[in-house]
């Protein structure tokens, strides 16, 4: 609002604030000030008035279609394996359940369905399913965030983990147990890793 329609007590204040170096100036005085100066533009007419809210036009409601949300992005200069790491990491401890897809409970390609689509890569349900999915990769070849396959009960594809790097990987592995990291070189899991694949 204009200076010269603020009320005179106003200028009055601001004219000695001005006079007063910043140093000395007492902060009770400055609060007072600053409340006078809010209560006089609080009071002063507005010069454009709003119009009500019933004269406003609206699109119909079926009308307005929200835009979709974009998958999470990765921090700046960290690779797409590595979130999903960092998010499988972060389920360790997280009790095993058959046919569990979120944080109260995961079975092993629950995990990985889950961590994957947290960063909106859409991921088949099942470890088999996920074998057939990903592209083959050769295991000296392998980077954090690819799939390593295993066949536990016979030769069908029965369990699936995301491999973490330095020779280790993440998995739910059964009833009763938690999400963990273990080891490749385990002497369960070694001999029957089937396979690594990539989805990303």
């Amino acid at each position: 609002m204009p200076v010269a329609s603020l009320p005179a007590n106003t200028l009055v204040v601001m004219d000695q604030m001005a006079r007063i170096s910043a140093g000395t100036l007492c902060r009770n005085v400055a609060a007072a000030a600053v409340a006078m100066l809010l209560q006089a533009c609080a009071s002063a007419p507005s010069p454009v008035e709003s119009p009500p809210l019933n004269d406003v036009a609206l699109p119909p409601a079926d009308s307005i279609q929200a835009a979709p949300l974009p998958p999470p992005q990765t921090a700046a200069g960290t690779s797409l394996g590595s979130e999903v790491v960092i998010r499988a990491i972060a389920m360790v401890g997280v009790p095993y359940r058959f046919g569990g897809s979120d944080p109260d409970g995961f079975d092993c390609s629950g995990l990985v369905q889950y961590v994957y689509e947290e960063l909106g890569i859409e991921v088949p349900r099942t470890a088999a399913e996920q074998y057939r999915a990903a592209a083959p990769v050769k295991l000296e070849n392998i980077e954090p965030g690819d799939l390593l396959f295993f066949r536990t009960h016979g030769k069908r594809i029965s369990h699936v983990a995301i491999y973490a790097g330095s020779g280790r990987f993440v998995h739910a592995p059964q009833t009763g147990r938690l999400i963990e990291l273990r080891s490749l070189d385990d002497d369960y899991y070694r001999p029957r890793l089937a396979g690594v694949g990539r989805l990303f």
